[in-house]
């Protein structure tokens, strides 16, 4: 099958890991994927690039495998994360709306994604036959010598003609029993972000620390900068899910530091609990506003409660603080992640002035520190 052709020039690329979410025109190849790498199926697109920029950081040779559309999800996190620090991402997208398309929908994006891809520069290739499948190996090979994002545009016409029709697969009972006492009191919180970092920065020790965009990517630098910290500079949602793609991928203890809009913005927390990395910690900095941007009110500030938020997603580790000491054991206990760690803070932006490196200072420092423990496969 062409399937297989193209699973062996993914092996031969050196491909480590796999971050997907299916498309029908291409379902035995996202069959084949996770019986061929580790793979992580994702419920948003957006998150791959996280995920994906988290396990190269460490150490491996990610590649994510979509349906085309998802390229319009993924394009602010593709220039402001992938872009920004110079990482590479091949991307593997199975292009609809062209060939024999039947889905109104696909049609407008999809048709104009050529001109939006050169527009955005992001190279890209056209496959419309497996005896093109060389460009899809350029392609990969473009990603990691170049630096940046890149994509294959696969039609479905390079499917045609395999016999795998409609398959039928097994699937697993999905009975369980679920049980979940969830008795928590939301106290009036005392401190701010600033107070929440500075308990947190004397228990880091050597783990990897991944801070979230604005403030508090900032108050962690001018609190405790270490070369351990990576400072997200822009992608909003993305990271817990870079987060992810290291704790995945290095056998160093990983904590992000996250806050309550970006956490409720994104769909990692499900792929995190289904995968257990045994090495994360999710702190969640939850002030109940979009503190860099002007403090506007978000959903936790009186409605949701992140830590059942959490735990409703799979998390079996979870604790609710509110103070510095109580902050400072939740990230000291030694119980296997994944953890969440519920901070509840009050509004309220300290006045500090922006990192003083740049991404590629960012990104170089943090690489060649914790590269020593990747996992390697």
């Amino acid at each position: 099958m062409h399937e297989d052709t193209l699973i062996s020039l993914l092996r031969d690329q050196g491909i480590t890991l796999a971050a997907s979410l299916p498309c029908d025109k291409a379902k035995e190849l996202f069959r084949l994927l996770p019986e061929s790498f580790e793979t992580i199926e994702l419920l948003r697109e957006e998150d791959g690039v996280g995920v994906c920029a988290g396990a190269y950081l460490a150490g491996r040779k990610p590649a994510m495998f979509i349906q085309s559309s998802g390229l319009g999800n993924m394009l602010n996190a593709l220039l402001s994360l992938s872009r920004t620090y110079e990482l590479p991402l091949p991307v593997i997208a199975s292009w609809r709306g062209v060939y024999k398309e039947t889905i109104p929908a696909q049609v407008p994006f999809n048709t104009a994604l050529p001109g939006i891809l050169k527009a955005a520069d992001i190279p890209f290739v056209t496959v419309h036959h497996p005896r093109e499948f060389d460009w899809i190996s350029e392609t990969i090979d473009t990603a990691f010598r170049c630096h940046t994002p890149a994509v294959a545009l696969v039609s479905p016409q390079c499917w045609e003609g395999d016999a795998a029709g409609e398959l039928q697969e097994d699937t697993p009972d999905r009975s369980r029993h679920m049980h979940i006492v969830h008795n928590r009191t939301v106290p009036s919180p005392t401190m701010t972000r600033l107070d929440a970092i500075r308990a947190l920065v004397p228990h880091l020790h050597d783990a990897a620390v991944v801070s979230n965009i604005g403030f508090p990517s900032k108050e962690l630098f001018w609190t405790g900068d270490r070369k351990e910290n990576f400072y997200m500079l822009g992608s909003y949602t993305q990271a817990s899910s870079l987060g992810f793609g290291i704790a995945l991928s290095s056998r160093r203890r990983t904590i992000v530091i996250d806050g309550d809009g970006s956490l409720l913005g994104t769909a990692i927390l499900p792929v995190i609990a289904g995968k257990k990395p045994h090495n994360l910690t999710i702190v969640c900095l939850d002030n109940g506003v979009f503190g860099s941007t002007g403090n506007q009110i978000t959903p936790s500030y009186r409605q949701v409660d992140l830590e059942l938020y959490a735990r409703a997603c799979g998390f079996e580790q979870t604790a609710k603080v509110a103070s510095a000491e109580e902050t400072g054991r939740a990230l000291a206990s030694p119980e296997q992640g994944p953890s969440f760690i519920h901070v509840v803070i009050r509004p309220g932006n300290s006045y500090v002035p922006n990192i003083p490196l740049t991404p590629r200072e960012i990104r170089d420092r943090f690489m060649n520190t914790i590269r020593p423990d990747a996992i390697q496969g």
